[in-house]
């Protein structure tokens, strides 16, 4: 039942808007009905502590409404987060998520296979995870059961949605491991000018704590601060004055009268994070990283019942491993 309610409110069509949301209302109130007799006193204890009930209960309180005695269906502002929904009323942590194209409603698993070209690949590692588990919150997590195993790689090769400045940093530091993949580049609109006055063409002093713009004028502020999710970061402001007489200030900062701003991670992260873009743009890191291409057998063999994503390759100082990501419906 919740299923069809989360489906409905990606796939319902303009001409059967009407029909449906007429019926997914009637639904609503025989549901609220069924609840409030549930709520009387001559209802059997049984019938009323069934976990069933609760989960219906926690559905029509996410997926309805009641005000003055009129049952609505609430708009999709108004109801939990994919990681709180219940998309499924026959597992309620079987959640609805979407990456890209693909839409499913169940689970993550991330496999580690072998996958030395000599010998047998096994797999040897696996995680499961709710539908809405991010790929990042899983490096960690993977090098710390391959680290139990004694199976920790030499070199980890990872999809883009596995790699950040603190995970390259923390990789190499915690396990001896140097984390290969895809970092996000610089999405900013100053990059797709020219010259692109990014700011990875500030140079960054550490121990002046100060950054020199690519028109030679020093920062006045320097401040760490915390970001969304814990994140450490460090915010940077240039002088109002300076920016304010720069010949290239429409190329650096659509402010109207605030200066230049920059957000960047500690040195440790910011610098291996700048490496790693160069790295990924050498034909060295495209034939490494190629490997990827060859271990999607066990994701092709398992497509009749599951829904596959991308994975990450690991190569170890003798052996290969590969980790693969999995979304598969319940």
């Amino acid at each position: 039942m919740s299923a069809m309610i989360s489906e409905s409110r990606i796939f319902v069509s303009r001409r059967r808007a009407t029909k449906r949301e007429a019926f997914l209302l009637q639904m609503g109130r025989d549901g609220w009905d069924l609840l409030q007799l549930l709520r009387q006193a001559h209802a059997p204890s049984w019938l009323v502590n069934l976990p069933a009930v609760e989960v219906l209960r926690q559905v029509w309180v996410q997926q309805y409404g009641r005000a003055d005695e009129t049952t609505f269906w609430r708009s999709n502002d108004n109801i939990p987060p994919s990681s709180l929904l219940i998309s499924s009323p026959y597992d309620p942590d079987a959640h609805m998520s979407i990456k890209r194209s693909t839409v499913w409603t169940g689970y993550k698993v991330h496999l580690t296979e072998t996958c030395d070209e000599e010998t047998p690949h096994l797999l040897i590692h696996v995680e499961t995870t709710t539908a809405t588990t991010q790929d990042m919150e899983m490096t960690d997590v993977i090098h710390q059961g391959l680290a139990e195993k004694q199976l920790l790689p030499a070199k980890h090769a990872a999809d883009t949605g596995y790699v950040d400045g603190p995970h390259l940093v923390k990789s190499q530091r915690t396990y001896g491991i140097e984390l290969i993949g895809p970092v996000t580049v610089n999405a900013s609109w100053q990059a797709h000018r020219s010259p692109a006055f990014t700011t990875e063409r500030f140079q960054i002093d550490w121990v002046a704590k100060t950054a020199t713009c690519p028109q030679g004028k020093v920062s006045r502020k320097w401040t760490p601060c915390l970001e969304q999710g814990g994140v450490e970061s460090i915010r940077i402001q240039f002088g109002k004055q300076d920016c304010l007489a720069c010949p290239c200030r429409s190329e650096c900062t659509t402010a109207q009268s605030n200066p230049r701003q920059l957000t960047i991670r500690p040195q440790d992260q910011y610098e291996a994070i700048l490496a790693a873009r160069h790295r990924q743009t050498t034909q060295e890191f495209q034939e490494q990283y190629a490997m990827r291409a060859g271990i999607e057998g066990t994701i092709s063999k398992a497509r009749p019942s599951v829904r596959s994503e991308t994975g990450s390759l690991y190569w170890a100082r003798q052996d290969t491993f590969a980790t693969y990501h999995y979304c598969y419906r319940y």
